[in-house]
């Protein structure tokens, strides 16, 4: 992950020729603009949300239930970031098994993306040009962070409070997310176990402010 005037930033690139509507387990991470710690804090190795953070939070849960193809396993939403594990098992596909390693995953040979998903296609460059595809993680990705921005504006305006409305000038979330498909069992209950720590290791952790 490069640095831009000393911070992280997710670059915005796609691994090609992955369909991102195939099945398999995602670890995702996504970031809110400039790292700002809008969603709440960490006290005594526990997440307190913020009411922004509660937004977000509501919003994750509801996001699957409205979502027949995808399922929750893990998720930790940090101050600034969020980490999940998302399943994503579409019925259409020829073959509908799902797990680490196995079904669609799993017939390829280098499935990690090393990816900074982008959720927007630049026009300069026409190789970063896509089209989202139906029930797959862009999309998916694309809708929630879009819910979440309404309605904490709504909040915003609901409470009268001091802060700028979120737009395309001003956003809340980073436009890039980090994708990763997990190959097999033991990276799988690595990454499982790396989400679950997040609170605990936060003052370690890279996005950390």
């Amino acid at each position: 992950m490069d640095k831009y005037k000393n911070k992280y930033r997710i670059e915005s690139n796609r691994m090609p020729g992955w369909d991102y509507s195939r099945n398999g387990y995602y670890f995702v991470t996504f970031i809110i603009q400039n790292f700002e710690c809008l969603l709440g804090k960490i006290e005594n190795d526990k997440m307190i949300f913020s009411d922004f953070g509660r937004i977000a939070n509501h919003e994750w849960l509801e996001s699957f239930k409205i979502r027949k193809e995808l399922f929750l396993d893990e998720y930790q939403i940090m101050p600034n970031h969020v980490h999940a594990i998302i399943i994503l098992k579409n019925k259409n596909r020829l073959d509908n098994r799902v797990g680490p390693g196995v079904g669609d995953v799993g017939d390829v040979g280098d499935v990690e993306t090393h990816g900074r998903a982008s959720l927007h296609a630049d026009p300069a460059d026409p190789a970063k040009q896509f089209k989202r595809k139906p029930k797959s993680i862009s999309s998916f990705m694309a809708g929630y962070k879009s819910s979440v921005t309404t309605k904490i504006d709504d909040f915003i305006d609901l409470h009268n409070l001091p802060f700028e409305k979120y737009n395309k000038t001003n956003r809340f979330w980073q436009i890039n997310y980090h994708d990763h498909i997990i190959r097999d069992q033991k990276e799988y209950w690595r990454i499982k176990k790396y989400i679950q720590n997040n609170p605990k290791n936060w003052i370690d952790d890279k996005f950390y402010r």
